[in-house]
């Protein structure tokens, strides 16, 4: 049975790629980015009840089950089965043959794989029901609906998209393109002067035009190794220029994703995509460019080689065919090889970045052998993965240098028997052996051009991942760039959830706030409330599943997001501390620092003590790789950055839950000030910090229960009650 198979980008995407892959057998084509969308992906994946939506969403019937093997054969095939509770595959077919079962898989991963019964039950039999063993399974059947969607007309931009990165560099091009023929010329010139000194100098023993005639040659060589020597530094300057241009074009397109993105993405995967560059960037300057110089060459002395023999030529050609349909028939497997390749390189960066960044709490929890153990299982299929390619390349080189070295012994053969017949001179000899020689590099470079055209595609595939994904802002003349700074923000029925399936259980339901323009608000609850995910709602992280936001009765989707961002000072719980000295982490971006802004904010944060107790001051390096700070000093230069900004719109979240209450005291008295006619939102577990707010607003589950003052709130003996009454000794 065919069935199409596609591979994942990443981990994270096996089940929107398994419904890919059956949509595609139905005939529908939709491209991975939506069908992510869809099934509401996250960090950790997607779950059976989100491909479930996203097969819904496209016109499937579905139906989740948890059955035995035997009720599996029955079911409609293609299936989508959890595979060791970890990943799902496809399952397509299942044959039946003299009473042994045959299961075929399409995984995702690892491409197309036929199993026996034994073995697929123990990769998806996951649990026990009724004393029978079971697993879990998605059946989807097309509805009429299915079939009334056009799909997708999936934009490959393909090759077409690489090559206009030479279009910037026509000049060197077209010098690059003159070096080659000059070259190819040259080259041509060698085995006429070669047949020459042996048919006429050698046979005439005429010395003098043997000089010559060598003289001629070693002119032409000199030549030919300048040209050389030229157009390997245009190559240099073209593939540098290029690469950057690439990479440059990635991150812009990176910096210009929703955050959501990046909830979903490890950072390996990232790290690997940008690696993936390099091979682009090795076929467009090197590979695409040399394979045109070796099809002249290969055209040019194909020419002369038939007019001194047209059987010779006739050999050659079929041997190298035979060459070529030798590797091509290891492609696919190459291919399948890469992908694998890919992911194990993907989670070998993020276990590395993640041993190094979290020594700290290897150390402290005494788990430095498990963590080593998990990083050597990852080496360990890294050279499993690597023995196989190796292995393939051995099958690949051994027989291809079996099918060349043969083809050159028949020609060999062949020439000296016509050498010897008389048919051919001494000088045609040496001048035939000449032209195999440099027929024979043009086809290994061509065996060399259809790999690497396989890696660019592949690279380009996973790239088109980040390139197809949608801004987070696209351009829009409609957009507001005017951000009203003296307005009301208000919420109208605000629901979210980071996997809101139709049974899902949202972070926020339902919320309906005013947040008056010029007053402080701060939002209370217990951990998991919905706290942080309100912040990141208003500063556009995540586009709303329902309800909207207003700002001066604008919806906040018809305002610039970057232009809204670059009025609010914001202070998140994970903010983050560049590798650069103070000053330019309080005014990150900021060209010239305006050094009385600085004071004003190192001042309201407290920290201009410490600062100028360092012996840069200012200058001093911080983050990861410079002076180390305390939690507490963090949040206080994270503090200063926000003032710095100057913002018409404050959000802290959690911002002093790492100081000392003197501390703490000492900067809410300087931010309480700051606040002054600004829109400030604070979320806060110590009362110290939010009793003095205009309106408290108390989220429990996701839910406003409570709004008022701190009197207000605590004469109710309610929830704010509750989780302040330890703190007031009431």
């Amino acid at each position: 049975m065919k069935f199409p198979h596609y591979f994942q980008h990443d981990a994270m995407d096996c089940g929107p790629t398994c419904l890919r892959m059956v949509a595609a057998h139905y005939g529908r084509v939709y491209s991975l980015e939506n069908l992510r969308e869809k099934s509401l992906i996250t960090r950790e994946g997607t779950s059976m009840l989100g491909v479930s939506e996203a097969a819904e969403n496209i016109g499937f019937r579905t139906t989740g089950v948890k059955v035995n093997y035997n009720e599996l054969k029955t079911a409609p095939l293609p299936c989508i089965v959890h595979w060791n509770q970890v990943h799902f595959v496809v399952v397509y077919d299942i044959v039946e043959k003299k009473g042994k079962d045959s299961i075929y898989i399409a995984d995702p991963a690892s491409g197309k794989v036929k199993y026996t019964a034994e073995e697929f039950c123990r990769c998806w039999l996951s649990t026990r029901d009724g004393g029978v063993d079971v697993g879990v399974a998605l059946l989807l059947e097309p509805t009429p609906d299915f079939y009334k969607l056009e799909g997708e007309k999936i934009n490959r931009k393909g090759f077409s998209f690489l090559f206009s990165y030479l279009r910037p560099y026509k000049n060197l091009v077209v010098q690059l393109f003159l070096g080659l023929l000059f070259g190819s010329l040259l080259q041509l010139m060698l085995p006429f002067l070669t047949q020459s000194i042996v048919d006429f100098g050698i046979s005439a023993q005429n010395i003098g035009y043997i000089y010559l005639v060598l003289i001629a040659q070693l002119v032409l060589t000199f030549s030919s190794s300048a040209v050389g020597f030229i157009r390997g530094w245009i190559l240099l300057h073209l593939g540098t220029r290029i690469n950057i241009a690439l990479i440059s074009d990635f991150l812009i397109k990176m910096m210009r994703l929703p955050m959501g993105y990046f909830d979903t993405k490890m950072v390996g995967d990232i790290l690997q995509r940008i690696n993936d560059h390099s091979r682009i960037q090795s076929y467009l300057t090197n590979s695409s460019l040399s394979i045109l110089f070796s099809m002249f060459n290969m055209v040019i002395f194909s020419i002369v080689l038939f007019l001194y023999s047209y059987s010779i030529f006739a050999i050659f050609f079929l041997g190298s065919a035979l060459y070529l349909g030798w590797v091509w028939m290891f492609m696919k497997y190459r291919a399948e090889l890469d992908h694998k390749s890919f992911a194990q390189n993907s989670a070998n960066q993020s276990n590395v970045i993640q041993l190094v960044t979290g020594m700290q709490e290897v150390k402290l929890n005494g788990c430095e052998h498990q963590k080593r153990w998990e990083w050597e299982r990852i080496q360990a299929k890294l050279f499993r993965i690597r023995i196989r390619g190796m292995a393939l390349s051995q099958y690949q080189d051994s027989g291809a240098l079996l099918i060349n070295q043969t083809k050159n012994i028949i020609i060999t053969a062949m020439v000296a028997k016509l050498v010897i017949d008389g048919q051919m001179t001494l000088g045609m000899m040496m001048a035939v052996q000449y032209i195999i020689g440099q027929l024979n590099g043009p086809v290994d470079q061509l065996i060399s051009f259809v790999r690497e055209t396989q890696d660019a595609k592949l690279s380009l595939e996973r790239l088109s991942d980040v390139h197809d994904k949608e801004d987070e802002e696209q351009t829009d003349e409609q957009r507001i760039l005017d951000i009203p700074t003296d307005k009301d923000l208000v919420l109208s029925n605000l629901t979210f959830g980071y996997d809101a399936t139709s049974v899902g259980v949202p972070v926020i339901k339902g919320v309906h706030l005013c947040i008056p323009a010029g007053k402080q608000t701060a939002i209370v609850g217990t951990s998991g409330s919905g706290k942080t995910t309100l912040i990141k709602l208003l500063l556009g992280y995540y586009p709303l599943q329902n309800g909207d936001i207003h700002l001066g009765g604008i919806n906040l989707k018809n305002f610039s997001i970057r232009e809204w961002r670059k009025q609010c000072g914001v202070v998140m719980q994970d903010g983050y501390i560049f590798s650069d000295s103070i000053a330019k982490n309080i005014a990150p971006g900021v060209e010239i620092i305006d050094k009385e802004r600085l004071m004003n904010a190192v001042i309201t944060a407290n920290i201009k003590e410490f600062i100028e107790t360092l012996p840069l001051t200012y200058n001093t390096k911080i983050g990861n790789e410079g002076h180390g700070l305390s939690q507490g000093q963090k949040q206080r230069i994270l503090i200063a950055r926000a003032v710095y900004k100057n913002p018409a719109f404050v959000m802290l979240d959690e911002a002093t839950n790492a100081l000392d209450t003197n501390n703490e005291r000492i900067i809410m008295d300087n931010l309480h000030k700051f606040f002054v006619g600004r829109t400030s939102i604070v979320i806060a577990h110590r009362l110290s910090t939010v009793k003095n707010a205009d309106q408290i607003v108390v989220l429990e589950k996701g839910e406003i229960v409570e709004i008022g003052t701190h009197q207000e709130l605590t004469k109710k003996h309610g929830a704010y009650y509750s989780l302040v009454k330890n703190q007031l000794e009431l």
